[in-house]
């Protein structure tokens, strides 16, 4: 994930899930009996891991992002957009609002969510 301008939002989500998986597919087809099992799992991981909707990657990094300053508290709270802009000094309040209400909604759905 990777900031631009200011007035872009500012977290890209970057999806490699389906080249991987066509990878994985690719080289399950020649496999041997031993690899098949471990390979059949990574694409079942790959897939899960490229159904994760884009709001809950840019939760999930604007709260460790939150994290990496040190903040732990409620993720929609002005405290938080601040951590977010001292961890990310190029998001703009708007970019690190949006973000905190990303990472609300993660929190909601996972108490334990980082």
């Amino acid at each position: 994930m990777t900031g631009f301008g200011k007035q872009n939002m500012a977290v890209l989500v970057l999806r490699e899930a389906d080249d991987i998986s066509t990878m994985l597919r690719r080289a399950l087809d020649t496999a041997s009996a031993e690899e098949r099992p471990g390979l059949e799992r990574a694409i079942a991981l790959t897939s899960e891991a490229g159904a994760v909707p884009d709001a809950e990657l840019r939760g999930r990094w604007a709260l460790r992002r939150m994290a990496s300053t040190g903040y732990d508290g409620p993720p929609r709270a002005v405290a938080a957009v601040k951590a977010l802009r001292t961890a990310e000094q190029g998001l703009s309040l708007l970019q690190a609002v949006n973000l905190s209400k990303d990472a609300e909604a993660v929190r909601a759905a996972d108490p334990a969510a980082p």
